[in-house]
């Protein structure tokens, strides 16, 4: 995760944490990017870590759906999602979940007001 990636998101889980307290442990990091050498990747990989996977997951369930994954995106530099983001988000949305990229403050703020309403 880019470094602005990384302070976008600590700022949305800051914001939800204060705001939605009764929901607290239930929206949680997902820590599959990053750099890292051979050795933590290979570790990382056998325990389950799979690429694709997204920023955040909110266990809450609304709105008929099990749960709500985030990717988290900078809206600096429009940043894509990969192929391996795509289909993780298909085969999540296939099962149930609901799947959003967020890409400000704003944008994660309304996102979750409109979910949990």
């Amino acid at each position: 995760m880019q470094e602005t990636e990384h302070r976008l998101q600590v700022t949305l889980v800051n914001w939800f944490r204060l705001q939605h307290r009764k929901h607290e442990g239930l929206l949680f990091a997902i820590p599959n990017g990053g750099q890292r050498n051979a050795v933590v990747a290979a570790k990382l990989k056998a325990e389950g870590v799979v690429a694709g996977v997204a920023d955040l997951m909110l266990c809450v369930a609304r709105k008929g759906y099990h749960g709500l994954f985030i990717e988290v995106k900078v809206k600096k530099n429009y940043s894509k999602q990969s192929e391996r983001q795509r289909i993780f988000q298909l085969n999540v949305e296939k099962e149930g979940y609901l799947y959003v990229v967020v890409r400000s403050l704003d944008d994660f703020r309304q996102v979750i007001d409109d979910y949990l309403d």
